[in-house]
């Protein structure tokens, strides 16, 4: 059962920067896609940006040029960085990895955002 722990998670004024990190208990290697997620209330849970075992990277148009995804594979990290945040980028934001082949995935606990305005 692979395990992620996130943090960094916390409130910012809008303009500030966090920057999530997400451990994962394997090496990351071993994952076709990483990514972060997040779930604003009410709302339904959404990609932000995903990086492939090769270093592809993939954002959402709302995040593009303010938000950087990255690997660490010595760490077995994953990480966003969030620059100019937004009031909107409030959310509980989700590390999730998989492998594909045999499909599976892994989802961490979720560490919540909020920003200010």
């Amino acid at each position: 059962q692979v395990q992620l722990l996130e943090s960094g998670g916390g409130l910012v004024q809008a303009g500030g920067s966090l920057r999530l990190s997400c451990v994962a208990s394997e090496s990351i290697y071993s994952f076709n896609n990483m990514g972060w997620y997040r779930q604003a209330p009410g709302k339904q849970r959404d990609l932000v940006a995903s990086i492939t075992n090769s270093g592809r990277t993939n954002y959402a148009d709302s995040v593009k040029g303010r938000f950087t995804i990255s690997g660490d594979f010595a760490k077995n990290t994953i990480n966003l960085q969030m620059d100019s945040l937004k009031p909107e980028d409030t959310a509980v934001y989700y590390c999730n990895v998989n492998r594909l082949g045999v499909w599976r995935e892994w989802w961490g606990q979720g560490t919540h955002v909020t920003v200010s305005s």
